[in-house]
């Protein structure tokens, strides 16, 4: 059960929103608030418990008119926050923990909006001078930000990496240019994948994380395979040339 909805303030998130034992309430990219709807199930939901919509209660800094339910598969009411779904993760097992954060790029600690919780005064995208590879992109929990070779920019976004490969490369949602500083406003948009998930560009090149980077700062996608590059702000891939 959920109990009574707090918010606890993690040092580097800031304001998160916790159930009545504390544990860190998550979203998930691949979920959609307008209309609200699941897709995490079997295997994921339990790595992901659902959170129960039945007994949550509104406590001291949560607005009751942004809590609802969804109705997931099995027939349960599932907790949602402005229309997200609302989760825990199985390895937060304290109060406060907040171990979910960034998991495969598309788990983040919900924050009282029901937005994803990032780094205090982070942009969604911004920029950050590396010792090796110069001025690169990072997302807004600071990890590197990657392009693939395979992709296609013109005339249209084309993303080569389905199926597994998103697991080892997980897209980057739609970011506001506005949550945005030090990156390129020419050509950035986003395109809607064949899977039906949105994804965000930089001028125009569609834009990855890698699962292999564990940390801010990690640069552990670059040059893999030949074909995955960190991006600069004009989207550029470092060490690469251009098609």
């Amino acid at each position: 059960t959920a109990g009574e909805l707090n918010v606890s303030t993690d040092a580097e998130l800031g304001k998160v929103v916790t159930d009545s034992l504390g544990l860190t309430l998550y979203r998930f990219d691949q979920d959609t608030a307008e209309p609200p709807a699941s897709n995490c199930e079997d295997d994921c939901a339990k790595t992901w418990p659902p959170v129960p919509a039945e007994d949550a209660t509104a406590g001291e800094g949560i607005d009751k008119a942004l809590l609802g339910s969804v109705d997931r598969a099995d027939g349960t009411k599932q907790l949602t926050v402005a229309g997200w779904p609302a989760y825990r993760y199985v390895k937060d097992v304290n109060a406060g923990d907040v171990k979910g954060q960034g998991v495969g790029g598309k788990w983040y600690a919900l924050n009282p909006q029901g937005k994803k919780a990032q780094a205090a005064d982070r942009p969604g995208l911004s920029t950050r001078e590396d010792a090796k590879l110069g001025e690169i992109v990072v997302d807004g929990n600071g990890m590197t930000v990657y392009r693939f070779m395979k992709d296609e920019a013109w005339p249209k976004p084309v993303s080569a990496c389905t199926g597994a490969c998103l697991e080892k490369w997980p897209v980057v949602s739609p970011v506001d240019f506005e949550d945005t500083k030090g990156i390129q406003e020419k050509g950035y948009m986003t395109f809607t994948r064949p899977d039906g998930a949105d994804q965000q560009t930089i001028n125009c090149w569609p834009i990855y994380t890698f699962a292999g980077d564990k940390a801010p700062g990690d640069t552990n996608g670059q040059g893999v395979g030949g074909t995955w590059y960190a991006v600069r702000p004009d989207g550029k891939p470092v060490g690469a040339s251009e098609k």
